[in-house]
């Protein structure tokens, strides 16, 4: 198992708890405005509005919040400008990293993801200096409790996806970004609820890092992860499960 597939599991648990607290909230409603008002507001015919919706709905996330944001989206409500900014740079042990962003104040944002890299023994780089390393691909996981790696497969071979991968207690599928509608309809037709279905960012290959250099990874990823205007960090370190499992308590 990868550590950057462990990573992601450790994500989703956090996720959890941070969205009982709300603190998903703001990030998730940002995205559904921002898919909304770049792809209209249509989750049938939008599929980076229906992965948002999806999100929210696995966060818990009332109906009428949701509703709001695609009307925002829209242009049917006022509300702020905001734009998209992708940084990328280096980590530790020259660890790959992709920063996704939405924000109103780009000099904010832009001080504030440089100041996370440099005070975590990172290196903030130029467009393009990491992101050939990593691919869009659409991501489903299951709960493995509920649906063996063997139905899940059989599953997604029907819909479309690309790969299977067992991750922990958990089955996800890949698939390519422009087969996420079709796949996600087919789970849902089969009655096969998803815990998530979202867009990720997939690196071709990973970095093994391990001691502090491991350490000072995961802090960059959450110090990075914290900041408001951040949406999604993409890393390609692998370590072993037993450290990233400890380094993550």
């Amino acid at each position: 198992m990868s550590g950057h597939s462990k990573w992601s599991t450790i994500k989703r648990k956090k996720a959890l708890i941070d969205a009982k607290r709300g603190k998903v909230f703001t990030k998730v409603v940002r995205e559904i405005t921002t898919a909304a008002r770049m792809g209209g507001g249509d989750p049938s015919a939008n599929p980076r509005l229906r992965a948002a919706v999806s999100a929210a709905k696995a966060a818990g996330m009332p109906a009428d919040n949701v509703t709001r944001a695609i009307k925002k989206g829209c242009g049917e409500l006022d509300g702020p400008s905001v734009e998209e900014i992708v940084y990328e740079g280096y980590g530790p042990g020259r660890v790959a990293l992709v920063v996704e962003t939405q924000t109103d104040n780009r000099n904010r944002t832009t001080a504030d993801v440089r100041s996370a890299f440099a005070k975590n023994g990172g290196n903030m780089g130029a467009d393009g200096c990491v992101g050939w390393m990593f691919h869009k691909r659409g991501q489903f996981v299951f709960d493995g409790s509920r649906f063996d790696e063997e139905q899940v497969m059989e599953a997604a071979m029907d819909a479309g996806a690309d790969d299977v991968a067992a991750d922990g207690d958990s089955v996800v599928v890949y698939s390519a970004p422009k087969e996420f509608s079709a796949v996600l309809d087919h789970f849902e037709k089969l009655g096969m609820e998803v815990e998530s279905a979202e867009f990720n960012m997939i690196p071709d290959n990973t970095v093994a890092v391990s001691g502090k250099a491991a350490a000072q990874v995961l802090r960059l990823v959450e110090r990075l992860e914290d900041l408001d205007d951040v949406m999604n960090v993409f890393a390609n370190f692998d370590m072993s499960e037993e450290e990233l499992e400890s380094l993550s308590q």
